[in-house]
């Protein structure tokens, strides 16, 4: 999987196609990700010691790493990635513009 937490990624398919964000955190074994803001879901919430406060919360749901694509600052859009050695480190450089993604 080569986006990890942290990373802004932008929306190619689904509801929220189109949108950007930030990974809030990656899931490789099961090839999902969760993006801020992006495919929010309404979950009812029952009281308990964590939570006091009961009541209908909004929050986001794990999205397949397939509906995703790094987002690349400098070419302003989603690119692809590959991974290349430089300097004896493997780094991930954008298809798109040839930078490094850091």
């Amino acid at each position: 999987m080569n986006i990890k937490k942290g990373d802004t990624v932008v929306v190619i398919a689904g509801k929220d196609k189109g949108k950007t964000g930030k990974v809030v955190q990656a899931m490789p074994k099961k090839d999902r990700v969760i993006v801020e803001g992006v495919n929010m879901v309404t979950k009812h919430q029952k009281a308990s010691q964590k939570v006091q406060q009961a009541g209908i919360v909004h929050q986001e749901a794990a999205i397949h790493v397939s509906n995703v694509m790094l987002y690349d600052a400098k070419a302003k859009s989603g690119t692809r990635v590959k991974t290349d050695v430089q300097n004896g480190k493997k780094v991930r450089v954008s298809v798109k513009s040839g930078n490094v993604i850091d």
